[in-house]
């Protein structure tokens, strides 16, 4: 062990043992080293190849928790000093930063310049290079697209030391692999990010949040398709339903120029078609609370499906006690949160039901998140098309398995 954490210090890097805080959905490291630059992390890893090390990187954390355990883990790499923002081409409209920045401090730099990245931060402290391995998205997806369609350059660092880049700014490439898309959703099992270069937006000069309050969720489905389509072309159409008795929240953005003529035409078309006494609608300057947020993090399912899916699976989410959803009515992408205090038998039954429900519609249930004695009875990828393709991919990237092993669905 002291000939291993010297060679790992050898590096330049910073490194210290690990504590009982710092885990991997629930596996303990015996270090955590904090590289700096691509440089570092490159010397870090060939230090790791040498020694057989399993990594697995970590950015703010946020969701350190989803996805399987991994198998092993010797080092956490903690990327959160790699936070520059290293250059920003207004005039093209394009950011590279570090893979440790958060979200929110690359909003706060980029709006001083009347830009913006069109991604939402779900959790407080999220990283670029965590919003990407993880393939996080808000509510703006469903106008801007989610991080692997902002993105068009990336750097990575493979198992082996190796430094690859895509995209903007190459330097090298992994002959036939786009990068960006392979590492996006990847959970770090492929390699560690440690830049990213997306392209960026003009900052709206006005948004505008119109909201709707339902007694029920019996006219979600017209609603969201017709909000969907409306030619006052919103950003977002977000829905919350916090249990399955009580109103259900529709928040629609509409943002960008006469953002007020729109907000209120989108305004008229939605009393209209909702059509349910009872129903309250306005217009404001401020998203709801619950903007952008989960409806928990204990427990967390993640389904997507059609659009013409979303009355079923709201019907399938109500049948599961205590349930609450938030999520896009429009590009039906929609968080779950239950209870953690039921069995795992009945855990694994419940998320069976969903999983029939939404395949009806083409759709996918994914456990983000669960406590090891719900986890260990369900499956939290479920069926997974293309395995051996997926498979082949590690292979390629990672044949001695130290990246994160297990992570994935398929225990990839």
């Amino acid at each position: 062990m002291t000939a291993t954490l010297e060679a790992l210090e050898k590096t330049g890097v910073a490194v210290r043992e690990a504590t009982a805080g710092d885990t991997a959905a629930g596996a303990a490291p015996r270090w955590v080293a904090l590289p700096e630059s691509t440089g570092e992390a490159a010397a870090l890893m060939r230090a790791c190849a040498e020694h057989d090390l399993a990594v697995v990187p970590v950015g703010g954390g946020t969701k350190l928790r989803w996805g399987r355990p991994p198998e092993r883990c010797d080092l956490l790499v903690d990327t959160r000093r790699m936070n520059r923002i290293t250059e920003h081409l207004a005039g093209d409209m394009v950011v590279r930063t570090q893979a440790g920045v958060t979200l929110g401090e690359l909003s706060r730099v980029l709006a001083e310049g009347g830009q913006e990245l069109a991604l939402d931060a779900a959790f407080k402290g999220a990283t670029v290079g965590g919003t990407l391995a993880t393939a996080t998205a808000g509510p703006r997806r469903f106008r801007y697209g989610t991080a692997r369609d902002l993105l068009i350059g990336i750097t990575v660092v493979l198992a082996d030391g190796t430094v690859a880049r895509s995209g903007g700014k190459v330097v090298k490439n992994v002959a036939g692999y786009d990068l960006g898309k392979l590492f996006t959703g990847s959970y770090g099992t492929l390699g560690l990010i440690t830049e990213a270069t997306f392209r960026l937006h003009p900052l709206p000069p006005l948004s505008r949040w119109v909201r709707l309050t339902l007694p029920s969720s019996g006219r979600l489905q017209p609603l969201a398709l017709a909000l969907a389509a409306s030619q006052a072309e919103p950003a977002a159409v977000e829905l919350d339903r916090p249990g399955r008795e009580g109103p259900v929240e529709v928040a629609v953005l509409v943002a960008g120029v006469a953002a007020d003529e729109r907000a209120e035409a989108m305004l008229v078309m939605a009393r209209a078609v909702a059509d349910v006494p009872g129903t309250a609608v306005s217009v404001t300057r401020e998203a709801p609370g619950w903007w952008g947020r989960p409806p928990g993090e204990e427990v967390l399912l993640e389904l997507r499906l059609a659009p013409t899916g979303l009355a079923d699976a709201l019907r399938a989410v109500a049948a599961w006690p205590g349930a609450a959803v938030r999520g896009s009515m429009a590009s039906v992408v929609l968080q779950v949160a239950v209870p953690a205090g039921g069995g795992a038998a009945e855990f694994a039954a419940r998320v069976t039901e969903l999983r029939a429900a939404t395949a009806r519609h083409g759709g996918r249930v994914v456990v983000l998140a669960a406590p090891a004695g719900l986890a260990r009875e369900v499956d939290p990828w479920g069926a997974t098309g293309a395995m051996t393709l997926m498979r082949r991919v590690r292979e390629r990237f990672d044949p001695d398995r130290r990246m994160s092993p297990g992570r994935l669905a398929g225990g990839i």
